[in-house]
């Protein structure tokens, strides 16, 4: 038997031998490269697991500093009222009592503000309320006193002192008759407490003009602020706010403070105070009941004690406290009217025509802030201090259009007034005859009884 088959098998067994061999020595070397990356992920794990126990331990530390934080910060939680006296203007029952009258409008100020924080941001808790008034406290005396609200501009004082005396954190602010002056303290205040993490919301109150307009333009560059910031609506917002007003929360408190603005009324420049306007310019109804001596030519107005006779004319001269003169220079190229035009009713007709004016002029001319005691009556009774614009040439048509301007502001004493100068309003100039309200509805400035009025003039009251 050959040897050659066992020899074949023989070898074909060795080769399977070292390919058994090669295979238990990859095994090997798998498994050792295994307990190598075993060992690799247990130190990696073990690392991490130290890692998240103290990144756990360092986030405990940090929400409970948080924590102390918040609690610091929500100790003294307060609400930063700034006020412009221009614009925002306490109801005339509370100037009117002076002192006693301050103390009242504080206290009713800060329950309404409260009251208004609970119903609309509940989650301020409790804070304190800091409010600053700035005024030209002068100016608003006088401005009260020729409105009649109160009979002497020293009330005012009063009223301011039982104002600051009332609140630890209440008070109004004298800024002298320096222009835009309560403007710029309001913005240095406003910038120190829109940061402050302890101030939870900026109550602004200020009037219609194009300085604030800028100032709440700017701020809402900082989209994330503006929900700290409220309006305080006092006098109605005119147009110059209408682009902003939408983007801030507003809040009126008409408990408090006055709707309407103080219609100005004329007096003497040389004159510190002056009795009420009622004096001057007597209703119908007290002409009748009362017949006042009233006298007037085109440069100067007397007016009488009530029953008494009339003192013969002095120029320039006050004889008594109830007996006074008014002298008004006249405008260039117009007469002053030398009477008061009534309808049937002896309702006062004001004969201009609204819609003969064009509209882009009407808006242009407003832009100008215009003086209308200067270009329409002649002379302004505060000059230097004047917040209006007195230099500008006016053409005939601007005279026209500026009457009509002023014509749109109501006047106090409505359709009985008798001041044949007044440039004031007495109806609505966008209501139509017989029509009992205007496009603009219960947000008019013109009183209900203003609208609808009889054009039609039938009767001439000679003053």
């Amino acid at each position: 038997m050959e040897s050659s088959p066992f020899l074949e098998r023989y070898r074909q067994i060795g080769v399977l031998e070292q390919q058994k061999n090669q295979l238990i020595e990859d095994l090997l070397q798998r498994v050792t490269d295994l307990e190598n990356s075993f060992q690799q992920e247990k130190l990696d794990h073990e690392r991490e697991t130290r890692f998240n126990r103290d990144i756990q331990l360092h986030e405990m530390e940090l929400m409970q500093q948080i924590s102390q934080i918040k609690t610091i910060m929500d100790r003294e939680p307060f609400v930063v009222i700034l006020l412009d006296g221009e614009g925002i203007i306490f109801k005339d029952e509370f100037l009117q009592l002076g002192e006693e009258g301050g103390r009242k409008a504080a206290n009713q100020l800060h329950t309404a503000m409260h009251a208004y924080l609970t119903q609309n941001l509940p989650s301020i808790h409790t804070p304190k309320l800091m409010t600053k008034i700035y005024l030209n406290v002068k100016g608003f005396g006088e401005l009260c006193a020729r409105n009649g609200i109160i009979s002497e501009a020293s009330t005012i004082h009063d009223f301011i002192r039982g104002f600051n005396e009332t609140l630890s954190f209440s008070e109004i602010v004298d800024v002298g008759s320096s222009k835009n002056k309560s403007l710029d303290k309001i913005q240095e205040t406003f910038q120190v407490f829109l940061y402050n993490c302890h101030c939870h919301q900026i109550f602004l109150g200020c009037p219609s003009n194009n300085d604030y307009a800028h100032f709440l333009e700017e701020t809402l560059k900082e989209a994330d602020l503006t929900g700290r910031i409220s309006l305080v609506e006092g006098v109605s917002f005119d147009r110059e706010l209408d682009t902003v007003k939408g983007s801030y929360r507003t809040a009126k408190f008409p408990e408090v403070f006055r709707s309407a603005k103080l219609a100005p009324a004329w007096v003497a420049p040389w004159k510190s105070s002056l009795p009420s306007r009622s004096l001057l310019t007597p209703s119908p109804s007290q002409q009748y009941s009362n017949p006042t001596t009233l006298s007037r030519t085109s440069t100067n107005t007397s007016v009488s004690v009530v029953g008494g006779p009339l003192p013969a004319p002095v120029p320039n001269k006050v004889s008594d406290p109830l007996d006074f003169q008014v002298v008004r220079s006249k405008v260039p190229g117009s007469a002053p009217p030398k009477t008061v035009e009534r309808n049937k009713y002896g309702q006062r007709v004001d004969r201009l025509d609204f819609k003969s004016i064009p509209r882009d002029d009407l808006n242009r001319l407003k832009k100008l802030k215009l003086c209308n005691y200067h270009f329409l009556l002649g002379e302004c009774p505060n000059e230097e201090n004047c917040y209006h614009d007195h230099d500008r040439k006016l053409t005939r048509q601007e005279l026209h259009i500026l009457s009509a301007i002023a014509r749109m502001t109501p006047c106090r004493f409505g359709l009985e007034c008798d001041d044949v100068e007044c440039i004031y309003g007495h109806r609505c100039p966008q209501s139509e005859p017989g029509k009992k309200t205007c496009f603009r509805g219960e947000s008019c400035r013109f009183e209900p009884v203003a609208h609808g009025i009889d054009t039609n003039i039938v009767k001439v009251t000679k003053i």
